[in-house]
C-alpha cells in the first residue's frame, strides 16, 4: 500500500450508502488523519417527542462510559444508516421509530478511532421503552442538555440544537 502524501488526506470526502446501494454525499472532512485509523460509521436518533429530546447513558465499562448520547450505534457491513437505526433503538431501547432526513452529519477524532456520527430526525412509532442496551434514558428539553455530559464529538450537535436550528 503506498502511502498518501499529506495533501491526498488532508480533505476526506465522507459518504455513506443510501437504500438503494447508492451512494449519499455527506460533506468534507479537514484536517491530517492518519489513514491507519478505523473510521466507525454510527447512525444516531434525533428524537423529539412532545417537546422533548431521547438521550441515553452509556453502559459502564464502554467508551466513553457514563456519558449521555443520542441513542444509535454502529452501522454493520451491508447495512444502511438508516436499517442500522431503526435496528439499534429496537436492541436498545425496544421502540419503533420511522427514520426521517438526516440532520447532521459529525466527524471527529479520537486518540485511537474516527468517528462519523450521522444523527436523523426520527418519528416515535411505538412500543414501551426499556434501558436494555444503556444504563439509563431521559427525555429532555434542548435547554436541559447542558445539564448532561456528553462525548465532545457531539458539541456541535448540541449547539445547533440549543440554537433551535
Amino acid at each position: 500500500m503506498r502511502k498518501l502524501s499529506q495533501v491526498e488526506f488532508a480533505v476526506k470526502i465522507c459518504f455513506a450508502s443510501d437504500r438503494r446501494g447508492g451512494r449519499e454525499w455527506k460533506g468534507l472532512r479537514h484536517g491530517l488523519q492518519d489513514p491507519m485509523k478505523p473510521t466507525i460509521e454510527v447512525a444516531a436518533a434525533v428524537l423529539l417527542r412532545e417537546g422533548r429530546l431521547l438521550i441515553t447513558q452509556r453502559p459502564p465499562h464502554s467508551h466513553l462510559a457514563g456519558m449521555w448520547e443520542f441513542p444509535g450505534g454502529k452501522r454493520k457491513p451491508g447495512e444502511s444508516l438508516r436499517e442500522c437505526l431503526v435496528r439499534e433503538l429496537r436492541e436498545e431501547l425496544d421502540i419503533r421509530v420511522v427514520v426521517g432526513e438526516l440532520y447532521e452529519t459529525i466527524e471527529y477524532d479520537y486518540p485511537d478511532k474516527s468517528v462519523c456520527l450521522n444523527f436523523f430526525k426520527c418519528r416515535y412509532a411505538g412500543g414501551d421503552i426499556q434501558a436494555l442496551g444503556c444504563q439509563r434514558f431521559a427525555w429532555v428539553t434542548p435547554d436541559e442538555l447542558g445539564n448532561y455530559r456528553f462525548p465532545p464529538a457531539n458539541r456541535p450537535l448540541l449547539k445547533k440544537l440549543r440554537s433551535g436550528d
